[in-house]
């Protein structure tokens, strides 16, 4: 299926590894020239060269080193990248607590983090999308937003209220043809579930392997997601074939999610 995505721009934040790195290589696939990002040099490098092979050579792969938290790696993705068609968010999730451990440090950290970095680069961008007629805004978040864990409140909180603030938004541009939707991840087999893996094996003093068979287990398709499928359905999202689809939350879960709407 073509997309109908060759020759786009896009920026994708925290882009290096993960689930990020997997939207970068999906759109990339399709044509679109990338401005990828991340915090450690090396694995950014290496995340150019893994987003340069599923290419076909016609489009271009630019790195952006920087905490795509900090207004100076903004300025750089917009340097690199001045008119993107397209704008994917991401950024790591807060450390899992409880909420009564949790500190006014913690709040701040995952509020500046998971809201206000994305509301400043949405910001950035919004206005000139507009102008085109043409953008596409896809927002990495969370399950959390719907299904709130115990463990997981700064996350949750975070990402519900960058879910609120867009959801007014795009109401806003759709008239514009620039659509704002968000993707909820709930165990992508990346680095951020073994994290979890791990950080349970402290907590509920279990083995490495019991915690990941218990992730398996909570998700109904008896597995735990590839992060190529998040990819693929973050690059339709970005497309001119997608231009009715907006102010969503879009559940990648294994069918887990529990509800009707």
């Amino acid at each position: 299926m073509d997309l109908e995505l060759a020759d786009r721009r896009a920026i994708i934040g925290a882009s290096s590894g993960g689930l990020g790195l997997a939207c970068a290589k999906a759109l990339h696939a399709e044509g679109v020239h990338v401005v990828i990002n991340g915090r450690h040099p090396e694995a950014l490098d290496r995340a150019v060269e893994e987003v340069r092979s599923v290419g076909d050579g016609r489009a271009d792969v630019m790195a952006v080193p920087g905490d795509i938290a900090q207004p100076a790696t903004h300025e750089r993705l917009l340097d690199a990248c001045p008119a993107p068609d397209i704008l994917v968010t991401n950024n790591g999730g807060p450390p899992p607590g409880p909420f009564q451990k949790s500190s006014r440090a913690d709040w701040e950290h995952g509020l500046d983090a998971n809201l206000l970095a994305h509301v400043a680069l949405i910001n950035l961008v919004i206005g000139d999308m507009c102008d085109r007629r043409f953008g596409r805004i896809v927002n990495i978040t969370s399950a959390m937003v719907t299904t709130p864990r115990p463990t997981m409140a700064v996350s949750s909180a975070a990402r519900a209220a960058l879910t609120a603030a867009v959801k007014g938004l795009s109401l806003d541009v759709a008239r514009f043809n620039v659509t704002v939707n968000n993707l909820l991840p709930e165990r992508l087999d990346t680095e951020r579930q073994r994290y979890m893996a791990e950080v349970a094996t402290t907590r509920d003093g279990i083995t490495y392997d019991e915690a990941r068979a218990r992730q398996v287990r909570s998700i109904a398709a008896g597995r735990l997601g590839d992060p190529r499928e998040f990819g693929a359905t973050c690059a339709f999202l970005c497309s001119p074939l997608a231009g009715y689809i907006s102010g969503q939350n879009i559940h990648l879960d294994g069918g887990s999610y529990p509800a009707l709407v």
